[in-house]
Parts: C-alpha cells; sequence; structure tokens
C-alpha cells in the first residue's frame, strides 16, 4: 500500500507542477528548459499512471514494485501464490499494464499517422515545389497564402509560398528561414509527439490538453530564439507581424509552421525580452526532474 500511495503522490505532483509551471512567464524566456520540464511532468505522469494499480495489485508482497513484479512472474511460473493476494490483485496489476498498453498503443498510432501525413505531402512537394536561387536551400510553392513550414524527417524540407516571398523582406526571409532550419535540427516534432499520443489517449484531462498546447507554443519559442542568434529580433518580429496581418496562413499536417501558433505573444516576447533566467530554470528543472524520477526509482526498487 506505501508504494501505491508513493505513485499516487508522484502524480499528485505532476499535476501540481503542471499547473505552476502553465502559469510561470519564465518559460518564455527559458523554453528548452521550459519543454525538459514538461518531458519530465509527461514520463512521471505517464509512469505514475501505470504505477498505482500495479503497486495495489502487489501490496500483499510488501516489496518494491520491481522485485514484486519479478516475485510474481515466479510464482504465477510456479502456479503458487503467496496468502492474500488473489483476482482483485491480479485484475489490478493488469489495468496497471492495460494503461501502459493504451499509451504505448497510442504512441505508435501516433508516430504512424505523422509519418504517413509527412510522406504524402514529401511526395506531393516532389511535383507542385521548385527550387528557387533566391531561397538556396528552400522549395517554393506556388501559392498566393502566407507559409512558411518545415517538413521533419531524415531528410528534412523547408518550404515557403510565393505569398510568404511577396510578404517578407530579404532580412525577415532569412529569419523564418533560420526559424525552420532550426525546427528541422532540433527534431521539435519528436519533442511534440509523445504530448500528441498523451493528449490522444487522455483526451478529457485538461493538463493533458494544456500540456500539448504549452509545448507547442515552446517549440516555436525555440525556435525563435536560435533564428535571433544568428538574426536580429527586429526581423523575425516583422515577419510574425506580417504573418499576423495576413489572416490566410497554409498549415498541412505532420509539419511545423512559423504562423501556427500564438503569433501576437511570440511578437512580443521577441521585442521585450532579455537574458533567460538560468538559476529560476535550473530550479524548475530539478523539481520536475524530481516528479519523473520518483516513480521510476519506485519501479526500479
Amino acid at each position: 500500500m506505501a508504494y501505491a500511495l508513493h505513485f499516487t503522490g508522484a502524480m499528485l505532483a505532476c499535476w501540481l507542477i503542471a499547473q505552476v509551471l502553465a502559469r510561470s512567464t519564465w518559460t518564455w524566456r527559458s523554453p528548452g528548459v521550459a519543454i525538459l520540464c514538461w518531458q519530465a511532468i509527461g514520463l512521471g505522469a505517464g509512469l505514475s499512471a501505470m504505477g498505482m494499480p500495479i503497486a495495489l495489485g502487489l501490496a500483499p508482497y510488501q516489496l518494491g514494485t520491481g522485485s514484486a513484479l519479478l516475485a510474481l512472474a515466479r510464482d504465477l511460473w510456479h502456479s503458487t501464490l503467496p496468502a492474500g493476494l488473489g483476482v482483485v490483485h491480479l485484475g489490478l496489476v493488469g489495468v496497471g499494464f492495460g494503461i501502459g498498453a493504451v499509451l504505448l498503443t497510442t504512441t505508435v498510432r501516433s508516430i504512424h499517422g505523422t509519418v504517413r501525413a509527412q510522406r504524402r505531402h514529401r511526395e506531393l512537394l516532389t511535383l507542385v515545389a521548385r527550387r528557387d536561387p533566391a531561397v538556396p536551400g528552400a522549395l517554393v510553392l506556388d501559392h498566393p497564402s502566407a507559409a512558411a513550414y518545415c517538413l521533419p524527417g531524415v531528410r528534412p524540407r523547408v518550404v515557403v509560398s510565393a505569398g510568404a516571398l511577396d510578404l517578407l523582406d530579404p532580412a525577415e526571409l532569412e529569419a523564418v528561414l533560420a526559424h525552420e532550419r532550426a525546427h528541422a535540427q532540433e527534431r521539435h516534432d519528436l519533442v511534440l509527439l509523445p504530448f500528441t499520443a498523451l493528449c490522444r489517449a487522455l483526451p478529457w484531462l485538461r493538463w493533458v490538453r494544456q500540456a500539448h498546447e504549452r509545448v507547442g507554443l515552446l517549440v516555436e519559442m525555440r525556435a525563435d530564439d536560435k533564428a535571433r542568434e544568428l538574426h536580429a529580433d527586429a526581423p523575425l518580429a516583422g515577419a510574425l507581424r506580417r504573418f499576423a496581418a495576413a489572416g490566410d496562413r497554409i498549415h498541412p499536417a505532420g509539419t511545423l509552421g512559423l504562423g501556427d501558433r500564438d503569433l501576437d505573444v511570440r511578437m512580443q516576447r521577441l521585442l521585450v525580452t532579455g537574458r533567460p533566467p538560468r538559476l529560476l530554470g535550473a530550479a524548475a528543472l530539478a523539481v520536475t526532474s524530481t516528479a519523473a524520477y520518483l516513480p521510476i526509482g519506485l519501479f526500479l526498487s
């Protein structure tokens, strides 16, 4: 029972930290650290959701969760169970592994759906996109709407539309291309994937949906930061302003685009934020890493 309470406490800690993190403003100044924090929370929540019923089912062993699982496997192999361990306990263990199976299946389905959408779009680009000497390293899509996005993968593609080329000046275009290359280099699609899967597996949990939205925004802010390391803040902020005013924007499935999320917030951030508060970000990372480590330690004990 004590281990089940520990898993319950870990889940509660993840929920509380998620609420605090969602309301914190330092995350805008340190998006890379904030993304790691959200990943730690997601890992801790998933393991705790599995661990609670498993620990309850294994309570008669009075051992750590990992040791008790090994003991249960050994007893089932020899068709001998300890006194006090009945059908209800075995059912709880099954529920825990069922939760894990749902999370794993949802993740695999999300990966498959994303890869399939990216493959279809890559084939479409082969037919309709073109190279342009004025936009080196990118494909140009002849479409009047504003679009600038990264198609991630082993061989990523950066795509801009003819409408975006008409909209942006040369400095703004360079900043936008740097933003999209940052998505490709840091594989932000893989950062978002676990949260997409968790959101599909647990759509009724508001904080899970909130985590997905927050990480999506933080990924864009992280790419903004990588772009302004190479360019001044003003060109990227100007590009965001133009995209916000354009209204009609393209966002194909499976891609990461400049104009996907909260353009006004990101534009304001570029113009007013300074250096990130490293000590505060490190403290937050330490707390959330602890939230992830606790259920892992309980499984391994």
